[in-house]
């Protein structure tokens, strides 16, 4: 897709045109030269309007939304106060058609008008008043508590949405005319948590740089794709028919939300273009770059253009789980939660949970566009990714050696019960197991700069502490 390309679509982020598109007519030498390009025949008119992927078209603007300015403040409707005698009780006496204002306290000595039109009142009423007031309050009496005042719609301020909020509403009207659906699974994160404490130890000693958990998720999240291509895919029409879309390439756009200088909050999404002929290392490094590229502000168009599919990781702060909306033009977005042990879990002791073999879990959602995308799919989409995070298909061996780690990952391996006769046994095979590390460890390191590969030893099997 050309930079050129005056409507082509931009999805979430097509609130960052706009608020560029202003800069570009107040300054255009303050833009880039592709932002410049873009705008010389960009028109906002034909880009709200135009259709994603030959999908359907996106949303108009709210109907009767403020054009700018402050809203006219709504009317309280004004009834006639009517006079009605008043009850024969403790209760206080209010009006239905002064509901807003506030209601003075009654107490048991006095009963108070509701509002400040006098209230007829009857002979009865007079007496009843006269001799309450003559007589002093006893335990009996029921203190009356002054009713509150409830909040109305004429006491709200109404404050008009514009620029980066404005383009989200927009975003979110559009997106519900995709008729999606969510699959969710839970996945033991106990393999990806250790080999990322080998994999980082490694990158400190050589060439730096971290490896997230994130990373790791989004590599296998590719790797699935390139198992199931028809995720892939988009919602499209032809002569007003529906159609699907293949995209010739993975585009995976990365959710960043950065906060700016005025407390406020922006989400940006840019993509990783052609990620389905990367391996890991490659993909680690324009993973990267696009990020080192959103918190400069320096992402161009082509940055944003062209996502097929989406990775979004509310579980950063702290979110479970999240059903994300899934925008025109794409047909899978993928939900990261929380890295932390089951809530039933977390307020156990580290002993108790290694008992237990209790493990931190990570939970994914799939939201698809159900046109084109079925629940079963969906499912074992998810299936892919559990697997692959479990050691499958040599996910970590990949990435070890796309990482010129000279040594093998750790691999997955179910727990068993032990006897506290055993206990005895498996303490003396740890110390084994150190024993071997400081008298052959040197076997396992990277001592020829010319030849990669990976080194192993049968004595040096972290499996030996399960035995």
């Amino acid at each position: 897709m050309s930079a050129k390309d005056p409507n082509q679509d931009f999805g979430a982020n097509e609130w960052l045109v706009d608020e560029m598109y202003e800069r570009y007519l107040s300054d255009p030498t303050s833009l880039e030269p592709s932002w410049i390009e873009f705008f010389k025949t960009y028109n906002p008119a034909n880009n709200s309007s135009s259709s994603t992927n030959n999908s359907s078209t996106a949303s108009a603007p709210i109907a009767g939304a403020p054009r700018g300015g402050t809203p006219p403040t709504p009317k309280a409707a004004s009834a006639p106060v009517t006079s009605a005698p008043v009850a024969q009780t403790q209760a206080p006496v209010t009006s239905a058609a002064h509901a807003s204002a506030p209601v003075a306290p009654a107490t048991s000595a006095s009963v108070a008008p509701a509002t400040s039109a006098p209230v007829a009142q009857t002979p009865a009423t007079q007496k009843l008043v006269r001799d309450r007031s003559l007589q002093s309050p006893t335990p009996a009496d029921p203190i009356v508590k002054p009713v509150p005042v409830l909040s109305t719609p004429d006491a709200a301020r109404l404050e008009p949405i514009r620029g980066v909020s404005a383009r989200v509403v927009t975003s979110m009207e559009g997106s519900l005319s995709v008729p999606t659906a969510t699959s969710v699974r839970a996945v033991p994160a106990k393999l990806m948590i250790d080999n990322r404490i080998v994999i980082n130890n490694h990158l400190k000693r050589a060439r730096g740089g971290k490896v997230s958990f994130t990373h790791l998720i989004a590599f296998a999240m590719i790797k699935a794709l390139r198992q199931m291509p028809e995720m892939n895919a988009f919602f499209g029409e032809i002569e007003g028919k529906p159609a699907v879309g293949h995209p010739q390439h993975i585009n995976l756009g990365i959710a960043i939300d950065l906060a700016k200088a005025d407390g406020s909050r922006q989400l940006l999404v840019p993509s990783i273009k052609g990620c389905e002929d990367l391996d890991f290392a490659q993909f680690w490094m324009a993973y990267e770059a696009v990020v080192g590229k959103a918190r400069s502000g320096t992402l161009t168009v082509e940055d944003f253009a062209g996502t097929t599919v989406s990775l979004t990781n509310p579980g950063t702060l702290g979110t479970v789980h999240s059903v994300p909306r899934l925008v025109q033009g794409q047909g899978l977005i993928i939900g990261v939660g929380a890295l932390d042990y089951p809530a039933e879990f977390q307020g156990a002791s580290e002993e108790t949970l290694a008992r237990m073999a209790i493990s931190k879990i990570v939970t994914l959602t799939s939201t698809y566009d159900h046109r084109i995308i079925q629940g079963a799919q969906s499912g074992d989409f998810l299936r892919r990714i559990h697997e692959l995070l479990l050691g499958s298909e040599n996910f970590y061996d990949e990435i070890f050696a796309a990482l010129r780690i000279p040594y093998e990952p750790i691999r997955w391996a179910q727990d068993f019960e032990f006897s506290k006769d055993e206990e005895i046994n498996k303490t003396a095979r740890v110390q084994q197991l150190i024993h071997a590390y400081r008298t052959r460890g040197h076997i396992m390191a990277d001592t020829d700069p010319l030849e990669y590969r990976q080194r192993s030893h049968p004595d040096l099997d972290l499996s030996l502490i399960h035995i």
